[in-house]
């Protein structure tokens, strides 16, 4: 039986990728000595996070625990079958791959915020992401959906060259290097593909308007003027130069919404219990 995978939540992206391989995501707010810094915060669903932690400080690097020491996740209480969807089952093994992400996530979050980390309640979330993510599934496969070798060719190398790189093969190696093997990497973009493909049909592709990218743009431009009046007087880029980085991010939020709107339809009909 072909192995399962679980993306971080049902509207998740391989855009994760992106962040396992460290600080080269194509963040609104990172990488550009001439773009404000500013803090986005990162729920459980895996949507895009931005940590405006100043680069090149140890001392305040949001991963380091104070006591020097991350904690552990506690699933020792987690079933073995987290959840039945339609007959098929989430396991506590399935589940703890995921989870692991996810508690690290808001460990680190928690640390930038001083906010306490609810892991009952990021539990729940994770499971329920799970849920969303087999529910597509199933209806990928319901229909009959492939993912070509050009298509998972093609979405290596826009993840690769939205993370700065040159290649999907040198992503590869960076996940490799993190620990995912090629054989998984490939089965989670072929997962994607597929998710997608449910998704586009049912709510169409996203589109953003220029007017939508502009009303961004002024939004980014206020917070430079708050910015500024404490002493920041780092220029932002004209409208121009960062309008595909807008269109990418109000992208990514449209399908987050397309997707929780798919995954909620999909509910109605299904069969699901989670024991959590």
């Amino acid at each position: 039986m072909k192995k399962k995978m679980y993306l971080s939540a049902a509207a998740a992206s391989v855009l994760t990728f992106m962040a396992a391989c460290g600080d080269n995501g194509n963040d609104l707010n990172a990488g550009d000595e001439n773009q404000p810094e500013e803090n986005a915060g990162a729920e459980e669903t895996a949507d895009e996070e931005a940590a405006g932690d100043p680069a090149g400080d140890p001392a305040e690097d949001p991963a380091e625990d104070p006591h020097g020491e991350m904690p552990e996740p506690d699933t020792e209480d987690v079933p073995d079958i987290v959840a039945e969807v339609n007959g098929e089952e989430i396991t506590k093994e399935e589940f703890e791959g995921v989870y692991q992400d996810a508690f690290m996530q808001q460990m680190q979050q928690a640390q930038m915020t001083g906010e306490e980390a609810d892991e009952a309640q990021l539990q729940q979330d994770v499971a329920e992401s799970m849920v969303g993510t087999e529910l597509l599934l199933q209806e990928a496969e319901e229909r009959d959906y492939e993912a070509s070798e050009e298509e998972i060719e093609e979405m290596l190398d826009e993840i690769a060259a939205q993370s700065g790189m040159e290649s999907g093969d040198e992503l590869l190696a960076a996940l490799e290097e993190q620990g995912m093997d090629t054989e998984d990497a490939m089965e989670e973009i072929e997962t994607q593909i597929k998710m997608e493909k449910v998704i586009e049909d049912e709510a169409g592709e996203a589109e953003v308007s220029d007017e939508e990218l502009e009303e961004m743009y002024d939004q980014l431009v206020a917070q430079q003027e708050e910015m500024g009046e404490g002493g920041d007087d780092m220029e932002l880029p004209s409208f121009e130069e960062i309008k595909p980085e807008l269109e990418s991010q109000a992208q990514s939020e449209q399908q987050a919404e397309q997707t929780e709107a798919v995954v909620d339809e999909l509910r109605e009909d299904a069969d699901i219990t989670v024991h959590l």
